[in-house]
């Protein structure tokens, strides 16, 4: 029986159409079955114009958008008829296995939060990204949900990241590998994550992120935010220095020709 994924089809800088296309990568590629929500009318007309076949789609129609520069509550009062609104209440009913946003990050956690509602016993939710490192790609949480965290807050973030991962290697992001280094907070996760159901491998300092030796890396939201947006900041940085040496001059063009496909590689 395949899974039938819930998608927000007006959340994100270039939806619906980027959205749609996505979803039907996603029918193809995973044998899902896709509940789009957002103005009904706008999605078939994008659909149409774009030559895109909704294939294994239904519509639900949501009259509101929620914007990257809304309040996050919105999903709960003014805009409980957006498309990410009527995305979560579809969620809750039963109606999908699964939600999909690239919009609100705010309004997706406090949806997520107060309209779907957590796991029991999980006690905060928080935000995974899954990053690049030099060996593997790793998750990263929380990214952003919580900016202070209680200890057993990062122990779960530890089961709920070990779990989503299919791993057990695991790690906490410190400021230094032993286990008396810290705050306070962090100290007493240790202890907790120590007797954690998983491998916990212990602290790891942030130089060891890129390469890759951890396939959980746990911290507060509002280190691992930093931790991520320093990610994209330092590859922005490296590509254009890359960029302006490969056009320094015709032998420089040349020499890029010849690592083109290795570079396009390693921007994806």
């Amino acid at each position: 029986m395949s899974m039938k994924i819930i998608v927000d089809a007006f959340g994100g800088d270039h939806a619906p159409l980027e959205i749609l296309k996505g979803a039907m990568q996603a029918v193809d590629t995973y044998d899902v079955d896709i509940i789009l929500t957002g103005k009904e009318a706008e999605i078939r007309r994008c659909a149409e114009e774009n030559r895109l076949q909704l294939r294994r789609t239904r519509i639900v129609d949501a009259p509101q958008v929620i914007t990257m520069e809304d309040d996050a509550k919105s999903v709960l009062r003014s805009k409980k008829d957006s498309s990410l609104g009527v995305a979560f209440q579809l969620l809750k009913a039963g109606e999908g296995d699964a939600l999909v946003s690239a919009g609100n990050t705010g309004a997706v956690t406090v949806g997520a939060t107060l309209i779907t509602g957590r796991i029991k016993g999980v006690k905060r939710p928080a935000i995974a990204s899954v990053m690049p490192s030099a060996n593997k790609p790793f998750l990263m949480m929380d990214c952003g949900a919580n900016a202070e965290c209680k200890p057993e807050f990062l122990c779960q973030f530890g089961l709920l990241g070990s779990l989503s991962m299919q791993h057990v290697l695991h790690a906490l992001a410190n400021n230094g590998t032993e286990p008396t280094k810290g705050t306070p907070t962090v100290r007493a996760a240790y202890d907790l994550m120590t007797a954690a159901p998983y491998n916990f491998v212990g602290n790891i300092e942030g130089l060891q992120i890129p390469f890759g030796d951890a396939d959980v890396v746990v911290a507060d939201g509002f280190t691992g935010n930093l931790i991520l947006k320093t990610y994209e900041g330092v590859a922005k940085v490296l590509m254009n220095e890359m960029k302006g040496l490969f056009k320094k001059n015709a032998f420089t063009l040349l020499s890029a020709l010849g690592v083109s496909g290795g570079l396009k590689n390693m921007k994806t």
